[in-house]
């Protein structure tokens, strides 16, 4: 029976990542086909910024609701409903012409976003207490969809068309949900105890404390800034270094399969070695990393006493997809930790609550490549994305150690008074 049990359990989590990972990739797809439409239409970037952006409005917004549903539900039958429905705007999505098309489609391609908040609760839910970072790890690398789509959708667009994409998606989301259905049970120890309905006020409770927020900040910075690097890197290589689709989708994928795999090894790590420990190291290695991928390309003149002599300072294409790639591990590492946190303080509420961190880090995925295309338009910098980054980690990071700051003032506190009443009960036990 236990052998059964724990059978059962690799199953659904490895159900669940593949899964994740189809709804991953197609709700980055827009960032790849979005170059075609970008050409079609002649687009501006900010125009750029919001296409690529739409889906992950939806998915946002939606992160939050569905994990109150997964708690009141049960997220087995909702994981199969939402890969049937994202599969219909997938073979709309071909016959679409304007702008406002593509965007009313996106809103609902988006939805495959907020895939991560059901699974996580379904996963969490079929996992045991120690190895909860390692199974949100294995289940948060389907973030490896970005960079299926990165290598799969320029072949698929070079041999049929970008439109053809969109329906190849399309099948693979109905063929999952068939096989997620059939592969996979209601978690039995759910099954067997009645689940506890919350009022709605009373589920979401733990809202109203700043923990969460500050976790969801964190979020926003390694998902937010993961997903939105995945969507405007194959644009930067493009325009920047005059790459081609293919091969700007090929250096992509440098940062997004590692950024994905690793958050695997993340969740290991945030077990054995704590989770505000690994997260406190991503900050500073992702801090590196952006203040050299912020520098923009320089041309400086040195006048001297008889000839100028004039130094150009531009980032190779080879050191900018190392720098990238490094920060995309560091960032594997952060989306794991961050959720191991989570159940550290949350372990019964793992749907509302890591529905709101999931909400918030998604929301800065739709944030943040708008704001690269506002940055770029206006200050006509293409590296402005990286200095927005840099900004946003350093309120990450002045957050994290006040946060940090407050909770060992608490904990000294709480030590103080405990020990004045052990003090104080054995002052009356020697009287």
């Amino acid at each position: 029976m236990i052998a059964n049990s724990h059978q059962q359990q690799i199953s659904a989590i490895a159900m669940a990542t593949l899964a994740f990972s189809a709804c991953f990739a197609v709700w980055t797809l827009v960032s790849v086909i979005g170059l075609q439409i970008k050409n079609e239409l002649g687009l501006s970037e900010t125009e750029f910024g919001v296409l690529v952006a739409t889906p992950i409005l939806t998915g946002a917004l939606l992160r939050l609701p569905m994990g109150i549903l997964a708690e009141r539900w049960g997220s087995r039958k909702l994981i199969v409903a939402l890969l049937l429905f994202v599969s219909v705007p997938l073979f709309l999505f071909s016959y679409a012409s304007s702008f406002n098309h593509y965007l009313l489609l996106g809103l609902g391609v988006g939805a495959s976003g907020s895939m991560f908040s059901v699974g996580i609760h379904f996963v969490s839910s079929r996992s045991s207490e120690r190895s909860q970072g390692l199974a949100m790890g294995i289940f948060g690398a389907g973030n490896l969809g970005a960079a299926i789509t990165n290598l799969i959708a320029p072949l698929v667009i070079i041999a049929y068309g970008w439109r053809m994409a969109p329906t190849a998606y399309g099948v693979v989301l109905l063929l999952l949900a068939f096989l997620f259905w059939m592969l996979t049970d209601e978690d039995q120890q759910t099954a067997r105890q009645p689940r506890r309905i919350y009022k709605l006020a009373e589920q979401m409770k733990p809202l109203s404390d700043a923990r969460v927020w500050r976790f969801g900040l964190y979020y926003f910075f390694v998902f937010g800034g993961f997903i939105s690097l995945a969507l405007w890197l194959p644009d930067y290589y493009v325009s920047h270094y005059g790459l081609d689709i293919q091969t700007a989708s090929f250096l992509t994928l440098m940062f997004t399969l590692p950024g994905a795999l690793t958050r695997i090894l993340g969740g290991w790590s945030a077990d054995q070695l704590g989770a505000r420990h690994v997260n406190w190291s991503v900050f500073w290695v992702c801090l590196v990393c952006l203040f050299f991928l912020s520098y923009p390309p320089t041309t400086m003149t040195v006048h001297g006493i008889r000839e100028d002599t004039t130094f150009v300072i531009d980032m190779p294409v080879w050191l900018f997809t190392a720098l990238v790639m490094v920060m995309g591990v560091a960032m594997g590492f952060g989306k794991a930790s961050v959720f191991r946190l989570v159940y550290d303080y949350y372990p019964e509420r793992m749907g509302v609550v890591g529905g709101m961190v999931g909400m918030l880090g998604a929301i800065g995925g739709f944030l943040l490549p708008i704001l690269f295309g506002l940055m770029a338009d206006t200050l006509g910098v293409r590296s402005s994305c990286f200095m927005l980054l840099y900004g946003v980690l350093a309120v990450c990071m002045c957050v994290m150690y006040y946060g940090i700051s407050i909770e060992e003032r608490r904990t000294r506190l709480q030590e103080a008074i405990r020990n004045n009443f052990l003090k104080e009960d054995s002052e009356v036990v020697n009287d």
